[in-house]
């Protein structure tokens, strides 16, 4: 018996449909994966900002369930060799739950200039920046980006320079904030991580 040939390129392609659809799609570039976010997101991260190197929108709920580490930046500061000591944390604990989420802003001493793509360039060839950095924004005054606002609301706390860090835990909680001056690998810091991973 023989078979007409629009009748098994149907098949064929119902087959190879059917395979498409119990395959997971790609995700863009940069976006997270459905099945990886979380049930529920808490209220803290319910944001979007652009990421730096290219201004594609990232939802912040992609770290929801992660131990958070938020963090003004800036290039042109005395606190700026900072950047390898959070890089340092984020690829020590990342495997373990922490995500290192940098904002680079011109509020302080305007120490920030460049541009978006500048910044980023010189976060990865000076420093070797791979924790997510978003574009930059306004993180003090009267006029913080919405993830500042509920931070400053929540502690009491505005930034008073760059570097300034705020911790979030797994359920959106803000836990604790530090000034500038405590680096990345201050015990304070690297405890209250390690606290907050373990919890």
């Amino acid at each position: 018996m023989t078979i007409a040939k629009p009748f098994v390129l149907a098949v064929l392609s119902l087959s190879a449909a059917s395979a498409f659809a119990q395959s997971p799609a790609p995700a863009a570039p940069g976006a997270p994966l459905a099945a990886a976010r979380p049930a529920s997101c808490p209220a803290i991260l319910k944001q979007t900002f652009n990421r730096l190197q290219d201004e594609a929108p990232q939802d912040l709920c992609q770290y929801a369930g992660k131990v958070v580490l938020v963090v003004n930046t800036a290039s042109y500061c005395g606190y700026t060799n900072q950047y390898e000591g959070l890089e340092a944390l984020y690829a020590k604990y990342g495997p373990k739950g922490l995500v290192v989420l940098g904002f680079p802003s011109n509020d302080f001493g305007k120490q920030e200039p460049g541009t978006g793509k500048e910044i980023a360039d010189f976060c990865f060839n000076t420093y070797g920046v791979k924790f997510p950095m978003f574009a930059k924004s306004v993180v003090s005054g009267p006029t913080p980006n919405p993830l500042y606002v509920n931070l400053i609301k929540t502690t009491g706390k505005a930034p008073a320079w760059n570097f300034h860090k705020y911790l979030i835990d797994r359920n959106g909680k803000v836990i604790e904030n530090f000034p500038s001056k405590v680096t990345p690998s201050d015990k304070q810091l690297v405890s209250a991580i390690e606290k907050a991973l373990a919890s």
